[in-house]
Protein backbone atom coordinates (compact mmCIF):
# COMPACT_ATOMS: atom_id res chain seq x y z
CA UNK A 1 0.00 0.00 0.00
CA UNK A 2 1.37 3.40 -1.28
CA UNK A 3 0.29 5.27 1.37
CA UNK A 4 1.85 2.92 4.38
CA UNK A 5 4.76 3.31 2.91
CA UNK A 6 4.44 7.21 2.47
CA UNK A 7 3.86 7.31 6.14
CA UNK A 8 6.88 5.16 6.75
CA UNK A 9 5.04 1.79 7.60
CA UNK A 10 6.32 -1.42 6.08
CA UNK A 11 2.48 -3.39 5.74
CA UNK A 12 1.90 -6.46 5.92
CA UNK A 13 0.16 -7.19 2.69
CA UNK A 14 -1.95 -11.23 2.96
CA UNK A 15 -3.09 -11.49 -0.66
CA UNK A 16 -6.26 -13.02 -0.21
CA UNK A 17 -6.95 -15.28 -3.17
CA UNK A 18 -3.75 -17.18 -2.17
CA UNK A 19 -3.85 -16.88 1.38
CA UNK A 20 -7.88 -17.14 2.15
CA UNK A 21 -9.14 -15.95 5.94
CA UNK A 22 -10.30 -18.43 7.82
CA UNK A 23 -13.59 -18.08 10.27
CA UNK A 24 -11.44 -17.03 13.32
CA UNK A 25 -9.86 -14.17 11.06
CA UNK A 26 -13.50 -13.73 9.51
CA UNK A 27 -15.02 -13.62 12.78
CA UNK A 28 -11.90 -11.48 14.11
CA UNK A 29 -12.76 -8.43 10.99
CA UNK A 30 -15.87 -8.88 11.88
CA UNK A 31 -16.52 -7.79 15.38
CA UNK A 32 -13.41 -5.28 14.83
CA UNK A 33 -14.01 -3.19 11.67
CA UNK A 34 -15.21 0.39 12.32
CA UNK A 35 -17.13 -0.24 9.69
CA UNK A 36 -20.62 -1.85 9.46
CA UNK A 37 -19.52 -5.09 8.98
CA UNK A 38 -22.00 -6.29 6.38
CA UNK A 39 -19.99 -3.56 4.03
CA UNK A 40 -16.71 -6.27 4.27
CA UNK A 41 -19.32 -7.93 1.58
CA UNK A 42 -18.79 -6.87 -1.93
CA UNK A 43 -21.50 -5.65 -3.98
CA UNK A 44 -20.86 -6.33 -7.03
CA UNK A 45 -21.96 -8.32 -10.32
CA UNK A 46 -20.91 -11.57 -8.46
CA UNK A 47 -23.43 -10.96 -5.64
CA UNK A 48 -26.14 -10.05 -8.03
CA UNK A 49 -25.37 -13.18 -10.11
CA UNK A 50 -25.70 -15.21 -6.89
CA UNK A 51 -29.31 -13.90 -6.31
CA UNK A 52 -28.16 -12.11 -2.74
CA UNK A 53 -30.06 -9.86 -0.85
CA UNK A 54 -29.12 -7.52 1.87
CA UNK A 55 -31.20 -10.14 3.95
CA UNK A 56 -28.58 -12.55 3.32
CA UNK A 57 -25.50 -10.05 5.03
CA UNK A 58 -27.74 -9.12 8.34
CA UNK A 59 -25.56 -10.81 10.66
CA UNK A 60 -22.07 -11.27 11.69
CA UNK A 61 -22.95 -15.21 11.38
CA UNK A 62 -24.16 -14.99 7.72
CA UNK A 63 -20.99 -12.61 6.70
CA UNK A 64 -18.82 -14.93 7.94
CA UNK A 65 -20.25 -18.05 6.57
CA UNK A 66 -20.67 -16.19 3.17
CA UNK A 67 -17.08 -15.17 2.87
CA UNK A 68 -15.87 -18.70 3.63
CA UNK A 69 -17.55 -19.66 1.02
CA UNK A 70 -16.76 -17.05 -1.58
CA UNK A 71 -13.47 -15.15 -1.17
CA UNK A 72 -13.97 -12.81 -4.04
CA UNK A 73 -16.36 -11.15 -2.48
CA UNK A 74 -14.30 -10.11 0.58
CA UNK A 75 -14.41 -5.99 0.06
CA UNK A 76 -10.69 -4.85 0.20
CA UNK A 77 -8.26 -3.76 0.85
CA UNK A 78 -9.10 -3.82 4.53
CA UNK A 79 -6.64 -2.18 6.65
CA UNK A 80 -5.39 -3.24 10.26
CA UNK A 81 -4.07 -1.65 12.47
CA UNK A 82 -3.73 -3.44 16.05
CA UNK A 83 -7.03 -4.05 17.47
CA UNK A 84 -8.47 -1.91 14.72
CA UNK A 85 -9.88 -2.24 11.02
CA UNK A 86 -11.54 -0.49 8.53
CA UNK A 87 -12.00 -1.23 4.69
CA UNK A 88 -9.56 1.17 2.78
CA UNK A 89 -11.67 2.96 0.79
CA UNK A 90 -11.42 5.73 -0.23
CA UNK A 91 -7.63 6.49 0.18
CA UNK A 92 -7.84 9.70 1.98
CA UNK A 93 -9.23 7.44 4.82
CA UNK A 94 -7.03 4.91 5.02
CA UNK A 95 -4.07 7.78 5.56
CA UNK A 96 -6.31 9.06 8.27
CA UNK A 97 -6.42 5.90 9.96
CA UNK A 98 -2.78 5.25 9.78
CA UNK A 99 -1.82 8.49 10.83
CA UNK A 100 -3.56 8.47 14.24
Amino acid sequence: MRVAEELGITPEIILYQKTPPDREALTWLVEHVEDPATLLVRRDSQFKKLGLTEADVETDEQIVELLLKRKMLLQRPIVVRGAHAIIGRPKDRVREFLSD
